[in-house]
């Protein structure tokens, strides 16, 4: 299941993180709703699930932290019948200076993931503004896997673009949303 670009929009609420995963709308801007995903704030055991529509009438994918607020735990995602298709972590380490996560999918797929600006990268960690951010996911040949762009605004805007075939749709719109949720966005 590839989808080789779609858009990410985080909705403020009190309680809860919400995502609107979009497809690419004929204009080149978002389209359709494909999924929406609520991340509960303040959790012990980050969980994030991912439904049809708005109303969460049908969960379709979901990723989960295999530990308990560790920073350097790993997330598994799973499919709507609960069956694995891929894992993410944060490279604590290399995430002090700029923000790594390594990916694993199906098909062979292991990427490393990084922030593009090292001067952005570090700019962030001291002032809490707006900054686009860029994150480059290569696989082991150094081939692109997944660039995942934030845009300028004060909402959490991401467009992806994922050129690699082998990268599932789901796995894809997981760690776009990780992306947003660990790194306090």
């Amino acid at each position: 299941m590839h989808l080789p670009a779609f858009f990410m929009k985080q909705k403020l609420t009190l309680m809860v993180n919400r995502y609107e995963i979009r497809g690419v709308g004929p204009d080149g801007g978002p389209g359709d709703l494909i999924a929406f995903a609520q991340q509960k704030r303040m959790a012990f055991k980050e969980q994030v699930t991912f439904y049809s529509d708005e109303q969460r009438t049908r969960a379709v994918f979901s990723f989960k932290a295999r530990q308990v607020i560790d920073l350097s735990s790993g997330y598994d995602v799973y499919d709507e019948r609960g069956d694995a298709i891929g894992f993410f972590r944060k490279d604590f380490g290399k995430s002090l200076l700029r923000s790594t996560f390594h990916l694993n999918g199906p098909h062979g797929l292991d990427a490393i993931g990084q922030e593009r600006n090292q001067a952005i990268a570090i700019i962030r960690r001291f002032i809490e503004l707006p900054f686009t951010f860029h994150f480059d996911f290569v696989d082991q040949a150094g081939r692109p896997v997944m660039h995942v762009d934030r845009q300028f605004s004060m909402r959490d805007r991401y467009q992806v673009q994922v050129p690699d075939p082998r990268l599932d749709f789901r796995l894809a719109a997981a760690m776009t949303v990780a992306l947003d949720a660990l790194m306090g966005r």
